[in-house]
C-alpha cells in the first residue's frame, strides 16, 4: 500500500510540474504576441506619417501604453514631441544669453526662444483637451487641438526661418536647426497621428 501510495503521489506531482509549465509557458508567450501587435500597429500607424523612422522609434518603446489605441497613439506622440519642445525650448533660452552671438544671431534667437515658447504652450493645451475629448462635442475638440498643434508647427518653422541667411553659418546656426528640426518633424508626426484618431474616431461613432 505504501508504494502504491507513493506512486500515485509522484504521478500527481508530476503532472501538476506538466500543468505548471504549460501554463508558464502560455503566460510568457501571451505577452511576447501583445508586445509585437503593439509595436506592429505602431509601425503600421508611423508608416502614414513623414518621418516614419523617427516616429516608430520615439513611440515604440511606449508599445504596452499605447497598445492599439489611436487615441493613446496620439495623445503619446503629443506628449513625446512636448517634452522634446521643452527641452528645446530651455536650450534655446540658454543660446540667447551668450555674449558671442552676432547682433543678427541674437536677434533670431530672441524670436526664436518666444515662437519655441509659444510651440510649448499650444501643445500643452492640445495635451489637456486630448484627455477631455468625447466629453462634449468631439469634432470641436479635433479641431481645436489640430489648430494648435498645427500652429505649433509654424512657429517651429518660423525659427527655423531666422536661421536661413548665410552670414549665420556656424555653431549656433548649426545647433538651433538641428533641434528645432527634430521637434518640427515630431511635431509633424503627432499631426499625422492626430488627423488620423480624429477620422478613425469620426467613421467609427454610431
Amino acid at each position: 500500500m505504501g508504494g502504491s501510495t507513493l506512486c500515485h503521489a509522484l504521478v500527481t506531482l508530476l503532472i501538476l510540474l506538466q500543468f505548471s509549465t504549460y501554463m508558464n509557458s502560455c503566460m510568457a508567450t501571451r505577452p511576447i504576441h501583445s508586445i509585437n501587435t503593439n509595436s506592429e500597429y505602431i509601425k503600421t500607424s508611423c508608416n502614414a506619417t513623414i518621418y516614419p523612422g523617427l516616429c516608430y522609434r520615439s513611440l515604440s518603446v511606449y508599445a504596452t501604453k499605447i497598445q492599439t489605441s489611436p487615441k493613446q497613439l496620439a495623445r503619446t506622440a503629443l506628449s513625446v514631441t512636448l517634452a522634446a519642445a521643452r527641452s528645446t525650448s530651455r536650450l534655446m533660452s540658454k543660446l540667447s544669453r551668450s555674449r558671442n552671438l552676432k547682433p543678427r544671431e541674437a536677434a533670431a534667437m530672441l524670436d526664436c526662444v518666444e515662437e519655441v515658447s509659444d510651440s510649448v504652450d499650444e501643445l500643452q493645451r492640445s495635451i489637456r483637451e486630448m484627455g477631455h475629448t468625447g466629453t462634449s462635442n468631439f469634432e470641436l475638440q479635433m479641431s481645436d487641438i489640430q489648430t494648435w498643434v498645427s500652429a505649433a508647427l509654424t512657429d517651429e518653422d518660423t525659427c527655423m526661418d531666422g536661421f536661413d541667411e548665410s552670414p549665420m553659418n556656424g555653431h549656433v546656426k548649426t545647433t538651433v536647426r538641428r533641434h528645432i528640426t527634430r521637434v518640427a518633424h515630431l511635431t509633424s508626426n503627432a499631426l499625422a497621428l492626430i488627423n488620423n484618431y480624429a477620422s478613425t474616431a469620426k467613421t467609427t461613432s454610431p
